[in-house]
């Protein structure tokens, strides 16, 4: 079987960033506004007051400071509460193609290697900007790869699923060397308005190049010893938009066509799931706990890093085993975990052994077990 590294890595960050601070004035200029011109039907109990959000609920609920967005003026203004993001022509280089190459050309560069040396391209992430053509194979156009690509969304989850995806066309012989890219604009689908989610995500994109070991030549290189999916279904995390929405035109605006979740249930059930997922992944390796030096977890939620942390390793984890970027970028979805790795690799030594794992919408569960080559 032929041996697959990880030889490169890429970072897209959208320039403007918001901050607790910043997004609580514009939440709480809202709620004030609703409540006001609601007075009455909430004085008579036909509906409930909306509750104020502060920055220190944001921080001890997730462990998320600010988050990098794609538009800040949109989501701040307390009557807009989206992004400003305009279409494009069709001659225009799409928002998810361009956060793309940008991510692929600092992989590319990472590893040594051309877009002439890439022979296939994914695109996983949790939301596409449109249903065809793939953006995938506009990515391809614009670099100049020869080849093929496609698009796959398993939410959360995708950048690991796609590292498998990857995995297995280089060693069944349908691809040499493949880029990887998640261009995730979260905030587009995030609900702004909702006092319990509305912190949760930021965006970024990151990409990865995954190639036979026998042609690589990066200095920062990483064996994948091991991959393994899981899939689970659950409608505590639920996003209803899609293609029929427009078939039933009382639906369009419901609260279901963004993000929604039942974070209790989501941590309840989630947290032991993934421990007990990386834990299996370990063992049928034929690893210990002991061996692992890092683990870059999906970063959705601080506290659910640390318990699956503890479970996997039998005890706290310090910051430097298991890395946390989701203070600055908060949840960028897919892209989280793959942001954690890139930010968080080049100073393990030679033979280390990592565990990259992503968990979400699905449920779908991860797990890409690394070794420093």
């Amino acid at each position: 079987m032929k041996k697959v590294v990880i030889s490169g890595t890429g970072l897209y960050t959208p320039e403007q960033s918001i901050s607790n601070d910043e997004l609580v004035t514009a939440f709480n200029t809202y709620v004030t506004q609703f409540n006001e011109q609601h007075r009455t039907e909430i004085e008579a109990g036909e509906i409930t007051a909306l509750e104020k959000s502060d920055s220190a609920f944001i921080e001890k609920a997730s462990g998320v400071k600010s988050r990098y967005v794609i538009n800040k003026e949109g989501i701040l203004d307390p009557i807009r509460m989206k992004p400003y993001i305009p279409e494009r022509r069709n001659n225009e280089a799409s928002l998810q193609c361009e956060m793309s190459v940008i991510a692929a050309k600092e992989a590319l560069e990472q590893a040594g290697k051309s877009a002439r040396d890439v022979d296939m391209v994914i695109v996983a992430c949790s939301n596409l900007q449109r249903a065809y053509p793939a953006i995938a194979i506009e990515v391809q156009t614009q670099l100049d790869i020869q080849g093929f690509a496609y698009d796959m969304n398993v939410a959360c989850s995708s950048a690991t699923f796609g590292i498998q995806a990857a995995m297995n066309a280089i060693q069944t012989g349908s691809a040499r060397c493949v880029l990887m890219l998640n261009p995730e604009i979260c905030s587009s689908h995030l609900n702004f308005r909702d006092r319990d989610s509305h912190f949760i995500f930021g965006d970024a994109c990151t990409a990865v190049l995954i190639e036979d070991a026998e042609q690589a030549t990066s200095n920062q290189q990483y064996e994948i010893l091991g991959t393994k999916l899981q899939t689970i279904f659950s409608n505590n995390i639920r996003n209803n938009a899609g293609f029929l929405n427009r078939c039933d035109e009382s639906g369009l605006n419901s609260p279901d066509k963004l993000f929604i979740q039942n974070g209790r249930k989501v941590f309840k059930e989630v947290c032991p799931m993934v421990a007990d997922h990386i834990t299996a992944h370990i063992n049928s390796l034929s690893l210990t706990p002991e061996t692992i030096q890092r683990l870059w977890l999906h970063q959705a939620n601080l506290t659910m890093n640390q318990l699956i942390a503890k479970r996997v390793l039998g005890r706290e984890a310090d910051i430097k085993e298991a890395p946390v970027i989701l203070d600055r970028y908060a949840n960028t979805s897919s892209a989280g975990s793959i942001i954690a790795y890139h930010t968080h690799k080049n100073d393990l030594p030679v033979g280390s052994i990592g565990i990259i794992s992503s968990f979400g919408a699905g449920y779908s569960i991860g797990s890409v077990i690394l070794k420093k080559y």
